[in-house]
């Protein structure tokens, strides 16, 4: 609060100020009590206008000044109450009070949507683990079904799974609780789960992947999050054209506190337009490429980015069209991150 503002919000009481001074100075003057007393006494009481003034001014600005930077620095307003100090002025204590009803309502708002987000959660979950079990019979009831028509259904069989799958990730990634732990894994078992579990859609659509990563290379993720994020990029390579993903591995920055292995996962599709590049880990994008194949959910590699974030790891993508799409994963070998997943 400036003092500016401060004296314009006072401008009444100022003019009031100066109105009773001036009369004041009337009265000594028709008294006749001398012309020292007719200027020392309004100034003296002018003085003790400015004084109160003053002090008002202080004590205002101290809690509107944390006020204001509590409210910057704060990600939730509502906890702003809790932070600054009550004020000894009326109109001071009236808006702390406010604050406090105001914070009140909102924690308990946010609460209770939080129990229904959870609730929905927690709906969705059950529901993914039922729909399972139909899913997992329908493909029993399709083995030994054989031509065309069979390996058609078969494919569609593994679609649906595999959206399901989707949605059962996402409804994990947004929930508080940790699903997941991390823990040292084989980079090679990762990789080779993943194109094991989507090989039937590699075979569909002719692509063919190379592996390129020792069985002796280890990380620290967690396994299930990790294949299925593999997986994520693998069919996205798949779904645009790419005849051939070859996965690559690669150690950085080796015997500094960020060494970190680097899985590079490319391909030779179309590539990504760069204009598209920025927002490919966006919720819901679908950029060029997805509006003209169709059927794109742009959830992927968002799920791709929001699962490798929470397990600590780095992700990013490179692309030129015509050129291909490489996507790199990320995994620092500081093992104090996996001792705090633990």
């Amino acid at each position: 609060m400036s003092l500016s503002a401060y004296l314009r919000d006072n401008l009444a009481a100022i003019g009031v100020g100066v109105l009773c001074c001036l009369g004041v100075a009337g009265m000594l003057a028709v008294l006749g009590v001398g012309v020292d007393a007719t200027v020392l006494v309004p100034c003296f009481v002018a003085l003790c206008g400015a004084v109160v003034l003053g002090l008002g001014y202080v004590r205002r600005r101290r809690f509107y000044t944390e006020l204001a930077r509590i409210v910057e620095d704060l990600d939730r307003t509502y906890f702003a109450s809790e932070l600054v100090e009550e004020p000894g002025f009326l109109e001071g204590r009236l808006a702390h009070e406010a604050l406090e009803a105001v914070g009140k309502a909102a924690a308990d708002d946010v609460a209770f949507h939080r129990r229904q987000a959870e609730s929905y959660r927690d709906y969705i979950e059950l529901w993914i683990h039922e729909i399972k079990t139909p899913i997992a019979a329908a493909h029993l009831m399709t083995a030994d079904l054989h031509g065309g028509v069979a390996s058609k259904l078969k494919a569609e069989l593994d679609r649906i799974e595999s959206y399901v799958e989707q949605a059962l990730y996402y409804a994990r990634s947004t929930s508080l609780a940790r699903d997941y732990a991390i823990r040292e894994l084989s980079l090679a078992d990762a990789v080779r789960t993943a194109c094991k579990k989507n090989a039937r859609y590699l075979i569909e659509r002719g692509t063919t992947p190379s592996i390129e990563v020792g069985d002796g290379v280890t990380v620290f993720a967690d396994a299930s999050w990790l294949s299925f994020a593999l997986g994520q990029v693998l069919v996205n390579a798949a779904k645009y054209g790419a005849t051939s993903v070859r996965f690559t591995v690669r150690e950085e920055g080796a015997g500094t506190s960020a060494a970190r292995t680097v899985l590079e996962i490319a391909d030779d599709g179309p590539g990504i337009p760069a204009a598209d590049v920025p927002r490919v880990f966006d919720r819901g994008f679908t950029g060029k490429n997805g509006r003209a194949q169709g059927s794109a959910t742009g959830m992927g590699l968002y799920l791709v980015a929001t699962l490798c974030e929470k397990m600590g790891l780095g992700v990013g993508l490179a692309s030129e069209e015509g050129t291909g799409t490489r996507v790199m994963l990320a995994f620092p070998h500081d093992r104090r991150r996996m001792d705090d997943q633990v």
